[in-house]
């Protein structure tokens, strides 16, 4: 016996995508059949990260027996990839059928289908990762921290933003940017970490002659930090995990020493893009998502704290269409960092007609599509189109995970005229599929300058100066 799970069509579909096939209506679809069908069997499961913080969610199958295993193992598999890396975790407690457990263990062993994910969330808990099967019924409690952040404006003080394609810093004395630049680099490429030192070092130094003092620095970057120290990050992709470990986990503790030991610090730049909401609308419950060389995000909760939470929406699967395109580092399908990014862009232009020089990097291949934009190419215009699809259909999946009464779009993608396109389509896609969402969360599209330079702005405002 098997049970067809009946799909569910898109009401707008993207126009260079035809095949996409968004989180939430598969799981919307999947859901349904099962509700229809009339029996199913409880799963819940809880995500455990440092300090005994725990995430727990639950959910239902397919009774075993069925034939609807493979559609269960997707639902379930899904499921939990997209909370442990929003929620992060090192341990993954299991209650359900035998068969899903079992194919968990399995995916997340050495050599299965998420090696990548347990081992990722090894090297940053520095522990192994563990799926296990719960010892009763009784699910645990939801256990989890938060923390303020940001928003000083006094003294005199740096903003520092890595982004994969350009660097950007800013000297902000008393609130007032007094400086700012951005210069393009290719951190991504750079096995010598000392290229990264220098490069930093450079720009905080240059920001720091604007000022009569520095009291503080404050970076944006992608990638997990604790401690203020750098646990992983793409930006130091190429670099040899010894030399990592020497040169470029305490690298910007290094450079704060040798500048004096001014306060550091540093915070993903998804969570920085959160803080940039907060600043200028003055409100909290903030989901920010800055399209750059990857699709970063960040989250400020219901009481304007950050939650210590990954928020890594790169390696989140919104799309579940298996043909979808492959991202390169985690080797899984369907993931964010290829349609809120430049990849996004990239990917999407062979289907609108535009061809790009292979000898220009990611970022320039983006500013070509830019540059269409701005003088009204419509092939130009049918990406961003195309981009506000998907990100209609994937914020309610979000909202799945945040409570969200703002989403804050900005990064490299989001200039120019590019970027309001998306906005439009996003919203236009919530008003008619998901009505009640649309009346909840407001979208904002910062000014040009701050989604240029805005990171680094709101990292200044990090540290907390005595």
């Amino acid at each position: 016996m098997s049970i067809a799970i009946n799909p569910i069509p898109l009401r707008i579909i993207p126009v260079l995508d035809q095949d996409f096939r968004p989180a939430i209506i598969e799981n919307k679809a999947f859901l349904k059949t099962l509700d229809d069908f009339g029996e199913y069997a409880p799963v819940w499961f809880a995500i455990e990260r440092e300090e005994g913080q725990t995430a727990v969610y639950h959910t239902k199958v397919f009774p075993e027996g069925l034939g609807m295993d493979e559609a269960n193992f997707k639902y379930i598999e899904r499921f939990i990839k997209t909370a442990l890396w929003i929620k992060g975790g090192w341990r993954i407690i299991f209650s359900g059928p035998e068969s899903i457990f079992n194919y968990l263990k399995k995916a997340y062993s050495s050599d299965g289908l998420r090696a990548f994910d347990a081992a990722f969330m090894g090297r940053v808990y520095e522990r192994p990762f563990i799926v296990e099967m719960a010892k009763g019924r009784t699910a645990p409690e939801t256990f989890e921290k938060a923390e303020p952040a940001g928003g000083n404006l006094n003294g005199c003080r740096i903003g520092f933003d890595a982004g994969g394609s350009a660097r950007k810093v800013a000297a902000v004395q008393d609130g007032k940017v007094v400086f700012s630049e951005e210069v393009i680099w290719y951190p991504k490429i750079q096995t010598d970490p000392d290229y990264h030192y220098q490069e930093i070092r450079s720009a905080i130094r240059k920001a720091a002659g604007y000022l009569p003092r520095v009291d503080g620095i404050g970076v944006s970057s992608a990638g997990i930090f604790v401690n203020n120290r750098v646990m992983v990050a793409s930006l130091f992709l190429k670099v040899p995990l010894e030399l990592f470990e020497e040169k470029v986990k305490d690298i910007y503790l290094r450079i704060s020493k040798e500048l004096g030991n001014i306060p550091v610090e540093v915070r993903n730049d998804g969570d920085i893009t959160a803080l940039v909401g907060a600043m200028s609308l003055n409100d909290t419950g903030i989901l920010g998502i800055a399209m750059g060389t990857s699709e970063a995000a960040g989250y400020l909760d219901g009481n304007g704290c950050i939650t210590g939470c990954l928020n890594e929406l790169a390696f989140v699967p919104v799309d579940f269409n298996p043909r979808a395109m492959t991202d390169e580092w985690s080797g899984d399908y369907g993931c964010g960092v290829k349609y809120f990014s430049q990849d996004g862009v990239i990917k999407l232009a062979p289907a609108a007609g535009i061809e790009f020089d292979e000898k220009l990097s990611p970022a320039e291949k983006l500013k070509v599509v830019q540059e269409l934009m701005a003088n009204g190419d419509d092939r130009a215009r049918s990406i961003y189109d195309t981009i506000g699809v998907y990100l209609g259909y994937t914020i309610p999946y979000y909202a799945q995970f945040y409570d969200i009464k703002h989403l804050l779009i900005l990064g490299g993608v989001t200039s120019g005229q590019g970027g309001n396109v998306i906005l439009n389509k996003a919203a236009e896609v919530l008003k008619l599929e998901f009505p009640d969402l649309a009346e909840k969360i407001k979208l904002h599209l910062p000014d040009e300058s701050d989604r240029r330079v805005g990171l680094a702005i709101a990292a200044a405002s990090l540290p907390v100066i005595k």
